[in-house]
């Protein structure tokens, strides 16, 4: 029995590194409307990598925040800047 990745069918990123995936429900980005997601987005951090769509670990502090993914590294923001 061969062995596949259960991920085989979803999109990938594009050469630029483009998120394929929502950062919020981790959803692919080609495939529906994520207009509610982008809204939370601008108020909390990201759940999922929006070039793999691993789940990330995320730390809040008051005015700041990040998101890790293991395989992309870090995104932050910062409210002081």
């Amino acid at each position: 029995m061969p062995l596949t990745r259960p991920d085989e069918d979803l999109p990938l990123p594009d050469e630029a590194g483009s998120a394929a995936y929502c950062g919020r429900c981790g959803d692919a980005l080609a495939g529906g409307d994520h207009e509610r997601c982008e809204r939370l987005l601008a108020l909390e951090p990201p759940r999922y990598c929006g070039q793999c769509r691993r789940r990330m670990k995320v730390q809040v502090a008051p005015g700041t925040w990040t998101a890790t993914c293991v395989q992309h590294g870090t995104v932050e923001h910062s409210t002081w800047s």
